[in-house]
């Protein structure tokens, strides 16, 4: 009797936050000046690696040239750290689990 594949339980999404570094492409829409930028985002993923690489698919997507990706864990790993997660912050990791997706909360351009 084989095993139906289908039948085994699937992990959760769980958000994942990550800090981005960016460096430049045409039409990535920083300012002209900029050398890269950072993003804060808020990717689900069934692990953080399925996070990462969807941020970055999406990224690249949208014109941007990711370089590294700093991973901060879940919510709940970053409570453990001792991170102050804010109201805020928390709804947009709500919104990116409900979604399915990447958000981009926050962008800084960096500048030489």
């Amino acid at each position: 009797m084989s095993k139906d594949k289908s039948k085994k339980p699937r992990k959760p999404q769980q958000v994942y936050t990550l800090l981005v570094e960016v460096g430049r492409h045409d039409g990535d829409g920083l300012p002209a000046d900029a050398t890269g930028a950072a993003l804060m985002c808020y990717a689900s993923g069934v692990d953080e690696a399925e996070a990462v690489r969807e941020t970055v698919a999406i990224l690249k997507q949208a014109d941007l040239a990711p370089l590294d990706v700093t991973g901060y864990g879940t919510l709940q790993e970053r409570l453990e750290q001792g991170h102050e997660v804010e109201a805020e912050e928390r709804s947009l990791m709500d919104r990116a689990l409900a979604e399915n997706s990447v958000i981009v909360a926050q962008m800084t351009p960096f500048f030489d």
